[in-house]
């Protein structure tokens, strides 16, 4: 297989480096396992996986002998040993500390998991290389006790501005499901509960509707189960469903390839290592909450084909309580939790004008009080010391501190192994937070019941005064001022003024 630019660059990258655990972001499309296959190698290979699905497609692009671990099935001492994690960290007895020479793990956002742990701490390889598709902004878990740098980065963005990659047009659709009850396993939700909420006739009309209104060209659908492709399916003339138990399967794929069958619904067969030229639509009837997931299933229609526009991505949209279900925007890495539920429909367009959309969304007077709590609550989670700056935590992860005469502080958000960049230097996001403190400090000092929370909530605890509630009402037309404390209040006047 000939090798893109960037990949020759990225193997190369890699087989110059120091011993040591380092990271690489290549997004979903841009080829990550073909990358990985083609690392030269000095020794044994170990490939950790979090899906067992995941496990044995990297087998077509090695050359030599492979085995595989993963359920009933063991390896016998190939060169190259692809395992499950969940597996492997039961059997590391059969392994000598040094019988690897490299490991690669794939979905390696999952690399600060306690068994990813155990098994890095079993093995002692030369090297251990990270490969993510997965934008993580190190928000949730950071990665920086795992690996010690980032050495090559190719993102989405990346990959569509080079003209490898298809543009995504981002849709939402609500059909009316509610997952508020679908319990949790493994991170996602359990399956068959969540078969149960979504193989209801009514939604699988509303998928059809959806497919009616919005898509175009060969459309690709995930269902949740076989019967729930098979319930789809039938909603939509021509549509055929691809399931485990389909016959021919690869018949089905070339007759939609030739534009012969209009729509495929499949359940989970579709999602890795099948090569499908021309998905025009793809319609997330699989809701999930695992991040990587998602990014297998919208990456199923991110290669470009002769005629082909852009991709129609639609996600199928309900109720979910406070569930992080994932849709459009994270595959770039953009958070959704904090879009009001009343707003959250605005959410569509091209993919990369979705974070301006989104944070025009959250800028509201509700979400301006709340913030304190979240940059509070994220600070603790992460061990951060914020030195009680009055920080307004954005969707993309970056920190804003609002400032006299509309100026702003601005801190980038950090990245999987807690680094942020500023003024063009990569630092720690704890020294980012120390220099900002340091500069509102020395430059700002005049400012600091305007910054500092620890001084305004010495004052902000009472009843918002009448002054601050008719300014606010003479700007928000309508908002309910009843109950505000001075400091809230005062983070809604700072928002409008600096706006």
């Amino acid at each position: 297989m000939e090798l893109r630019d960037y990949q020759k660059e990225c193997i190369e990258t890699i087989d110059e480096l120091s011993p040591g655990a380092y990271l690489v972001q290549m997004a979903t499309g841009l080829g990550k396992t073909v990358t990985f296959a083609n690392i030269p190698r000095r020794g044994r290979v170990l490939l950790l996986s979090h899906r067992e699905e995941l496990v044995t497609p990297p087998r077509k692009y090695y050359n030599c002998a492979f085995g595989v671990e993963r359920a009933e099935v063991t390896s016998h001492g190939e060169e190259v040993v692809s395992a499950s994690v969940q597996s492997l960290v039961r059997r590391l007895d059969r392994f000598h500390p040094e019988e690897f020479d490299m490991i690669i793990t794939d979905e390696a956002h999952h690399a600060a998991a306690s068994t990813y742990k155990k098994i890095y701490n079993h093995f002692q390889p030369r090297l251990h290389i990270g490969f993510t598709a997965t934008p993580n902004r190190g928000d949730k878990v950071r990665l920086d006790d795992v690996y010690q740098d980032i050495i090559f980065q190719r993102d989405l963005k990346w990959g569509i501005n080079a003209g490898y990659l298809s543009d995504i047009r981002c849709l939402r659709a609500n059909i009316g499901f509610d997952l508020s009850k679908v319990s949790r396993r493994m991170g996602d939700y359990a399956p068959g509960e969540l078969d149960r909420a979504m193989n209801v006739e009514s939604q699988n009309e509303a998928i059809a509707q959806a497919y009616r209104d919005h898509a175009v060209g060969q459309t690709l659908i995930f269902a949740t189960s076989v019967e729930h492709a098979q319930n789809i399916a039938k909603c939509i003339p021509g549509a055929v469903a691809v399931t485990a138990v389909t016959k021919d399967r690869q018949d089905i794929i070339d007759a939609f390839t030739r534009r012969e069958i209009p729509v495929l619904v499949n359940c989970m067969i579709l999602t890795e290592g099948t090569d499908i030229p021309l998905i025009e639509t793809i319609i997330i009837a699989r809701p999930t909450q695992n991040d990587s997931l998602y990014a297998q299933m919208a990456g199923r229609g991110l290669r470009l084909s002769p005629g082909k526009q852009q991709l129609t991505l639609i996600d199928c949209v309900g109720v979910t309580s406070k569930a992080s279900l994932c849709t459009a925007p994270s595959l770039i890495g953009v958070d959704m939790q904090d879009v009001p539920a009343s707003r959250q429909d605005e959410i569509e367009g091209d993919l990369f004008d979705l974070p301006d959309i989104i944070t025009r969304a959250c800028d509201t007077p509700e979400s301006w009080i709340r913030n304190v709590e979240i940059v509070d609550l994220w600070a603790k989670e992460q061990s951060y010391q914020t030195h009680d700056i009055n920080w307004f935590k954005m969707p993309d992860g970056s920190f804003v501190c609002s400032l006299p005469e509309k100026k702003r502080l601005v801190i980038p958000a950090q990245d999987e192994l807690g680094m942020t960049v500023l003024n063009g230097e990569k630092v720690p996001m704890q020294a980012a937070f120390d220099r900002a403190f340091y500069f509102l400090r020395d430059q700002y000092s005049d400012s600091e019941a305007i910054w500092n929370l620890r001084i305004a909530s010495r004052w902000g605890s009472a009843e918002a005064s009448e002054k601050q509630k008719a300014l606010i009402q003479r700007r928000l037309r309508g908002f309910d001022t009843d109950g505000l404390t001075k400091l809230q209040a005062s983070h809604i006047l700072n928002r409008l003024m600096t706006a």
